[in-house]
């Protein structure tokens, strides 16, 4: 009897110790597992963007998360992160708001899932000042971007356009694009981009126009450097298209400036330089674009102002005084030169007092 009193004693004495171990490691792993999968593990309460010019570790991402307005507690990201296995991870560019379980950030981190970098494109500018535009916006490296405009270059070869044809196709607008694109990637989906949007949208307008779109692109270009606003655009249009059915030569200041190289005000022997976009010596159209025209400058061109306007003059507000007559563009003229000089005057006014001062 006794020897079985002291089994049941064993057995309950067991099964106590089974049920405590049972509760304490419940207790252990709903702990870790509320740790692991807290939903608020990591918190941003703004957006934070990280920046992962390579593949790094652990070590190196705390370290870089550690410099953001992120709040975590390292060596609990350190810990779970190595109890989960995700221990490298990825270049790219990355949007951290909100709240996240350690999975969640570490997976997305580690499997290169990026978010869209918006990337700028603006009009009237060149392709120096595009792949520098680009370098800052993106991984690759301006040279990279320019290297994709040259002559040489896979993409020019393939579409069979000149440096500056393509980058009139440069379609100005805000992109959403990989970080980490490569140079020949960004500047096809552009030009996917314009074609889709100028090409496939316009086609029956570019075929009407007794102007090809490489034509249309060039006289696009001269407006877009032309024009400082908007609601001019068509009138500037008109102007030229009335020059070009009268057989008049274009007579457009960028285009000397193009020729130039440098965008500076122009002087009389400016326009004497003997070049094959200088229009002030050639008829007709430059041989290509000079810019990359925006949308408002391309439609502009296809669907131009009607009026009489031959000539132009730029005013105090920063547009343009657009008359029919040489007799009355010499007037408009004359104004702009009384304000230019007045502004030279005051100037020098000014410069001689600061100098008393």
């Amino acid at each position: 009897m006794k020897l079985f009193t002291k089994l049941v004693t064993a057995v309950k004495e067991f099964f106590k110790f089974i049920l405590v171990f049972l509760i304490v490691f419940s207790i252990f792993y709903l702990s870790r597992d509320s740790r692991i999968n807290s939903s608020n593990a990591i918190v941003a309460d703004d957006v934070n963007i990280l920046f992962l010019e390579e593949r790094i570790g652990l070590d190196d991402l705390i370290e870089i998360l550690d410099t953001h307005d992120i709040s975590f507690n390292p060596d609990e990201l350190h810990w779970v992160a190595s109890l989960l296995g995700w221990r490298n991870f990825s270049t790219g560019r990355y949007e951290i708001e909100g709240n996240y379980t350690y999975s969640e950030l570490l997976s997305k981190l580690a499997l290169g899932l990026q978010d869209h970098a918006p990337v700028t494109i603006h009009p009237g500018i060149n392709i120096q000042r595009l792949s520098a535009s680009l370098g800052r916006q993106l991984l690759a490296d301006s040279s990279d971007f320019a290297a994709v405009f040259a002559d040489t270059s896979n993409l020019i070869q393939e579409l069979g356009y000149t440096p500056e044809s393509l980058f009139a196709r440069m379609l100005p607008d805000t992109y959403h694009i990989y970080w980490t694109s490569s140079p020949e990637r960004v500047i096809r989906r552009v030009y996917n981009e314009f074609n889709n949007r100028v090409v496939n949208r316009l086609d029956g307008e570019i075929e009407e126009n007794s102007l090809d779109l490489n034509q249309v692109l060039t006289l696009a270009s001269i407006v877009e450097w032309e024009a400082r606003f908007r609601e001019e655009k068509p009138v500037i249009s008109g102007l030229y298209w009335n020059r070009l059915n009268r057989g008049m030569r274009l007579q457009a200041d960028p285009t000397v400036i193009y020729a130039l190289g440098e965008h500076r005000r122009l002087l009389y022997e400016d326009y004497q330089i003997d070049h094959p976009y200088n229009t002030y010596r050639i008829n007709g159209l430059p041989p290509g674009p000079i810019t990359n025209p925006d949308l408002n400058s391309i439609n502009a061109v296809l669907f131009p102002e009607e009026h009489e306007y031959l000539y132009m003059v730029a005013n105090p507000e920063g547009g343009h005084v657009f008359t029919r007559t040489y007799e009355e563009h010499r007037v408009a003229s004359a104004e702009w030169r009384r304000w230019i000089q007045e502004q030279f005057r005051i100037r020098e006014e000014l410069d001689r007092l600061e100098g008393r001062n």
